[in-house]
C-alpha cells in the first residue's frame, strides 16, 4: 500500500479498516460500545487489540484519537502499523506486546470534535476529583470573548482579541486556551468534574492489560501544534525519572528532542489531569515510560480559530445542509489533518521510528 492508502476520510471508514487489519493480522477485538451514535448514525466504540502474549513483562501501547478529530492522522499510524510485518516481528523478538487502542474518543472522531459527548478534553480530565479543581483565571477573563454570540465574529470582537495578544503574546493566548479550564461546563477545553466515558473505559482497558506489565511504555497520537509533518515528542508523564528515560529512548537517529512541559521546552502549555495519569493510578507495578507524538498542522492562530468556530457551532446548531456549518467543520478538520502525500509520508515515517525506539527502551 501507498502510504497515503493507510488514512480514511471518515470515523466509519477508519474504523472499519482498524478492524479488518486485525482480522487480517489474526488478532481479536476487544469492543467497548459507546453510548451515542456517530455523525451519520453509525455505531461508536473504543476498540482494542492486543498483539502479544497475556503475560508479557513489557507493554507499549499506541492510541488514537484522544481528541477525536486527531483521529484521522492516529488511525493511519495505527493502520501502518498493524499491516507492517517487519514491526510486529522486532516488537515481539524482543519479548515487547503492543496494546492498539483505536478511537478513545470516537464521539469526537465521528462528529469533527475535539470533545467527548459531554463536551470534555479527555487530556484534561484525568483528575482526583475528590480534591479541588485547578482554576483557570485567564480563560475565565476571555471566555466570552472566544465564544461570541455570532460567528464569525464581528469587528469589535476582533479587535479586542488582538489587543489581548498584542499585550500579553500568542504564548500567552494559547496557554489560556489550552492549558484546560474546569468552571465553564460549555466552555472550551473543559476538564470535566467527574470522568468521562472514555476515561472510565480506558482506565477498565489499562487494568486489564497492563495489570501485569512490569514495564508499560504508551505513545499518544496528536496533531494541531507545531510545524506542518514534523511530529514533536513531548514528555508524558510525570516530573521525575520518566524524563530521563524518554529522551534517553527517543532522542536521535534524526527525530526532534524530546520536549516537557515542566521545563518549557514543548509548543504545549503546561497541562493538568493528563490522561498518562491513569497508567500511573491502574497500573502502579509498571515502570511507566511515555510520549504524545504530536504531528504539527497548520500555524496555531489557525487552529485555535478553527476550535473557536466549532465549538461556537456546537452552542448553535445550524440547519441542515447549512453553509456556514459545512465550512467550520470542513475548517476544523484542517486544522487537524493534512490531506497530502507529503504530511502522510512524513507522520508515518516518523511513527515507526518512535515505535521502533520503544520497542527496544522497553527490552532494554
Amino acid at each position: 500500500m501507498r502510504d497515503e492508502d493507510y488514512f480514511s476520510s471518515t470515523y466509519a471508514q477508519a474504523r472499519s479498516r482498524f478492524l479488518q487489519a486485525a482480522a487480517d493480522a489474526g488478532l481479536a477485538v476487544e469492543h467497548r460500545l459507546h453510548p451515542e451514535k456517530g455523525r451519520d448514525g453509525e455505531e461508536l466504540a473504543m476498540d482494542v487489540v492486543r498483539d502479544g502474549p497475556a503475560d508479557a513483562q513489557a507493554l507499549l501501547i499506541l492510541t488514537s484519537a484522544c481528541h477525536g478529530v486527531e483521529g484521522f492522522c492516529g488511525t493511519g499510524i495505527q493502520l501502518a502499523a498493524l499491516s507492517d510485518a517487519a514491526w510486529r516481528r522486532h516488537a515481539a523478538d524482543r519479548g515487547v506486546a503492543v496494546l492498539y487502542i483505536h478511537g478513545l474518543n470516537p464521539y469526537g472522531f465521528s462528529h469533527l470534535r475535539r470533545t467527548t459527548h459531554e463536551n470534555i478534553d479527555l487530556n484534561r480530565n484525568f483528575q482526583d476529583f475528590s480534591r479541588p479543581l485547578p482554576v483557570n483565571a485567564p480563560y475565565r477573563d476571555l471566555h466570552a470573548v472566544i465564544l461570541p454570540a455570532e460567528w464569525p465574529p464581528g469587528e469589535s470582537n476582533q479587535a479586542l482579541l488582538g489587543a489581548y495578544i498584542a499585550r500579553n503574546g500568542e504564548a500567552a493566548y494559547q496557554s489560556a486556551i489550552t492549558q484546560g479550564q474546569h468552571e465553564f461546563e460549555e466552555g472550551m477545553f473543559f476538564g470535566g468534574t467527574a470522568p468521562s466515558w472514555s476515561n472510565t473505559n480506558l482506565r477498565e482497558v489499562l487494568r486489564r492489560h497492563g495489570g501485569q506489565a512490569s514495564r508499560i511504555a504508551w505513545i499518544d497520537i496528536h496533531t494541531g501544534l507545531g510545524p506542518s509533518g514534523v511530529g514533536e515528542r513531548i514528555h508524558a508523564g510525570r516530573n521525575d525519572d520518566s524524563v530521563v528515560r524518554a529522551r534517553a529512548w527517543w532522542d536521535g537517529g534524526g527525530a526532534t528532542p524530546v520536549t516537557s512541559i515542566y521545563d518549557g521546552s514543548s509548543t504545549s502549555a503546561f497541562l493538568t489531569g493528563l490522561m498518562c495519569n491513569a497508567v500511573y493510578e491502574e497500573c502502579p507495578q509498571a515502570q511507566y515510560t511515555g510520549i504524545a507524538l504530536e504531528y504539527g498542522t497548520v500555524p496555531v492562530l489557525e487552529t485555535l480559530q478553527a476550535l473557536r468556530a466549532e465549538h461556537w457551532l456546537d452552542r448553535h446548531p445550524q440547519p441542515p445542509g447549512s453553509a456556514l456549518a459545512s465550512g467550520i467543520k470542513q475548517q476544523m478538520k484542517g486544522a487537524f489533518y493534512i490531506d497530502t502525500p507529503e504530511w502522510k509520508s512524513a507522520v508515518l515515517a516518523q511513527a515507526r521510528q518512535a515505535l521502533v525506539q520503544g520497542a527496544d527502551g522497553l527490552a532494554g
